[in-house]
C-alpha cells in the first residue's frame, strides 16, 4: 500500500481511507460459507420487508425499532458495549435524562459503516442528515439514504438541486426526535477522525450536542471504499457475531454569542427551498470565529478520545482523490 502513502496523515502516519483486510478463512471456511448462505436470504427478506412495507405502516416508533433490531439480529450484532462519560457502570438510569441524547438534541456521530445508521435508528429514532465540508446547512435524508451514503462516493459539494436547511430549523421542526449529523461527511476505516463539517455550527446555543463514537469488533465491517456492497455483506453475514462499542461523551453547547453573531455574508433566511446555488456563497474556513472553531475542535477531540484514535488532517477532498487513484489502480491489477 506504499502507492497510497500520500494519503497518510503527515503527523500521525494514519491512513483513514484504506480498507481493513479481512481475516483469512482458515479452518472456519465451511462455517462461514454456511452462515453466509443461511443468513443472506433471511437478511434480505427482513431488510426489504422493513424498507418496502413496515416503515410506511403506522406501527409506531417501538414497532420500527423492533424491526430494526431484527435486522441487526440476523448477523448477530448483539453484544453492545455502552459507556457514557461521567456515569459509573450500573448507575446510568439515574442520569439518563442528562447524559444520553434526547429529543431536541443533536448527535454528532462517527461514520465508518452502514451499521452506524441502523443502530442509531434502532436506539434513538432520529432524523438523519448529510453534511458537506464548508457549509453550515445540511441535507435531510432518510434512514435508507443514510445507509447508502456509507457506500457512496464522497462529495465536497451537494448535487445540483439539493435542498439544504440549518440544523436549528430541523430541531425546531422535529422537537420530539434527535437530529443525527455525520460531521466527517464521509466514511473512514475507524482509524482516525477527519476534519469536521461546519454543519455543527448551525446548532442553536441552547441545543445539546452529543459526540457519539461507534466502533466494531471485528473492525472489517467498515466501508471506507465506495461501492463495497458485496464485500461488506460477506464480512457481515459470514462471521458468527459482531460487537458494537458505543461511547457517548458529555454534551457540548454553543456559546450564545458565537451563534447570534453570524458572518456578515450569511444574511439569507434558511428555508427548505435553499438549493445548490445558495452554497456558492457559503461559509469557508476564514469565516468561522474562534469560538466556532473551538466548538468543532471540542467535538472532534471528543470523537477521537472516545474512539481511541487521533484526528487527522485529511478530509473529503483528499478522499475524492484517494478513491480516484484507488479505482484506477484496481483496474490495472
Amino acid at each position: 500500500m506504499e502507492k497510497f502513502s500520500q494519503f497518510r496523515d503527515r503527523g500521525s502516519g494514519i491512513a483513514p481511507f484504506l480498507p481493513i483486510p479481512s481475516e483469512p478463512l482458515g479452518w472456519q471456511a465451511p462455517l462461514r460459507f454456511f452462515l453466509f448462505c443461511f443468513r443472506l436470504p433471511l437478511f434480505l427478506f427482513i431488510t426489504l420487508t422493513y424498507f418496502l412495507i413496515l416503515q410506511w405502516l403506522p406501527i409506531g416508533s417501538l414497532g420500527k425499532k423492533a424491526a430494526l433490531w431484527c435486522i441487526l439480529g440476523v448477523p448477530s450484532i448483539w453484544w453492545i458495549d455502552l459507556q457514557v462519560d461521567g456515569v459509573r457502570k450500573g448507575s446510568l438510569s439515574k442520569h439518563q435524562q442528562a447524559r444520553l441524547p434526547q429529543p431536541g438534541s443533536v448527535i454528532a456521530s462517527s461514520f465508518t459503516s452502514p451499521i452506524d445508521a441502523v443502530y442509531l435508528a434502532a436506539i434513538f429514532d432520529p432524523i438523519f442528515t448529510a453534511s458537506y465540508p464548508n457549509t453550515k446547512r445540511v441535507e435531510r435524508i432518510s434512514l435508507l439514504q443514510a445507509i447508502l451514503r456509507a457506500f457512496a462516493q464522497p462529495s465536497v459539494l451537494p448535487e445540483p438541486g439539493t435542498q439544504l436547511v440549518d440544523v436549528a430549523t430541523l430541531v425546531s421542526k422535529y422537537p420530539n426526535r434527535p437530529i443525527v449529523i455525520f460531521p466527517e461527511c464521509t466514511t473512514t476505516n475507524s482509524r482516525g477522525i477527519l476534519p469536521l463539517s461546519h454543519s455543527l455550527l448551525g446548532v442553536h446555543s441552547k441545543t445539546k450536542i452529543f459526540p457519539v463514537s461507534l466502533r466494531y469488533t471485528p473492525v472489517d465491517v467498515v466501508t471506507p471504499i465506495p461501492g463495497s456492497y458485496i464485500s461488506f455483506l460477506w464480512t457481515l453475514l459470514s462471521k458468527p457475531t459482531h460487537c458494537i462499542r458505543v461511547r457517548i461523551a458529555e454534551c457540548v453547547q454553543r456559546g450564545a454569542n458565537a451563534l447570534d453573531t453570524p458572518p456578515a455574508r450569511s444574511t439569507r433566511q434558511t428555508t427548505y427551498n435553499t438549493n445548490y446555488l445558495d452554497t456558492l456563497d457559503q461559509e469557508i474556513d476564514g469565516d468561522i470565529t474562534s469560538a466556532e472553531k473551538a466548538l468543532l475542535d471540542q467535538v472532534g477531540d471528543s470523537l477521537a478520545r472516545l474512539g481511541r484514535v487521533k484526528r487527522v488532517g485529511l478530509g473529503v477532498k483528499e478522499k475524492v482523490d484517494f478513491v480516484r487513484m484507488w479505482s484506477k489502480m484496481r483496474k490495472t491489477w
